[in-house]
């Protein structure tokens, strides 16, 4: 896995690799606001995770997971704070994202 230094850069490279769409944590399920295109955590899959670190700001704290759904019909990225700036998920939705640590 590459390594990037910044959260559009790594937005950049994974839509050259075909991760296009755009999707949101939506508590129990990521939505794709384009298309209004859902996917449970058990209908895709995380292909690759980047973790950012703010060295000064706690807000510059971010997840990127490159994400595809498992039929193969749609590949996009999340974005996601993390620590106190998280989205609010579900258990189940946890245990998906946690799986694949940065």
């Amino acid at each position: 896995m590459d390594n990037y230094d910044t959260v559009t850069g790594t937005l950049n490279t994974l839509k050259a690799k075909g991760y296009t769409m755009d999707f949101n944590l939506a508590f129990d399920k990521i939505i794709c606001q384009q298309n209004n295109f859902c996917l449970n955590p058990d209908e895709f899959e995380i292909m690759e995770t980047y973790r950012f670190e703010g060295a000064t700001d706690p807000g510059d704290e971010d997840v990127v997971y490159a994400v595809a759904a498992k039929d193969g019909t749609i590949k996009g990225v999340i974005t996601s704070a993390y620590g106190m700036y998280a989205d609010t998920v579900s258990s189940e939705m946890i245990k998906k994202l946690s799986v694949h640590p940065a």
